[in-house]
């Protein structure tokens, strides 16, 4: 099975502003516990929209909110009303446009896609270049659409490629304590 047609579009909370003109019709934010609901949202109209808030951790620690399976739910569910609508054109946002967005739509395009796993999450390489996907919330993902492992594999098969073009990324992602995710 092919991946969606539908259009995806990642950023990260400052790049709202210039897509709001662009014909969005659902919009997935992923902010941090304590972000105030980004005004530039405003700008938006028309849409399905979903905001979710946890923190951009791969693990449980004291002080944040690490993503929950019941989030990643939200998020298929969210892919549902998507699919549904095959003209669409998808927004995702966190932050920063790096960890949970690169995550979620690589999970949304997958998710009707068995077997195209690794497919979604290159796509990933062309629509957000420097995206490093949440760990966390791919292996939810992969339990809850049951993957048997195949959305860690296309995961995996990102960072390769990622650090093929980007090898200096290896020792930002050792910095921030992630060095764990680096492939083998």
């Amino acid at each position: 099975m092919p991946l969606p047609s539908q259009k995806v579009t990642i950023c990260g909370i400052p790049e709202l502003p210039r897509h709001a003109a662009i014909g969005v019709s659902h919009v997935l934010s992923i902010i941090d516990t304590h972000e105030p609901r980004p005004e530039a949202l405003d700008e938006y109209f028309d849409i399905d929209h979903l905001l979710l808030r946890f923190d951009d951790v791969v693990a449980e620690y004291p002080g944040f909110e690490a993503c929950v399976p019941q989030h990643i739910e939200r998020v298929l569910a969210f892919g549902e009303r998507i699919h549904a609508a095959p003209d669409s054109h998808v927004l995702v946002h966190c932050h920063a446009g790096v960890s949970r967005s690169t995550a979620a739509a690589a999970i949304l395009m997958a998710q009707h896609a068995p077997g195209q796993e690794e497919e979604a999450f290159l796509r990933i390489l062309e629509l957000r270049p420097h995206g490093w996907p949440n760990t966390r919330m791919v292996e939810f993902a992969d339990k809850l659409l049951g993957r048997d492992g195949a959305m860690l594999r296309g995961l995996v098969a990102y960072r390769r490629a990622l650090l093929e073009v980007k090898p200096h990324l290896a020792e930002i992602i050792r910095n921030i304590g992630r060095g764990h995710e680096l492939p083998g």
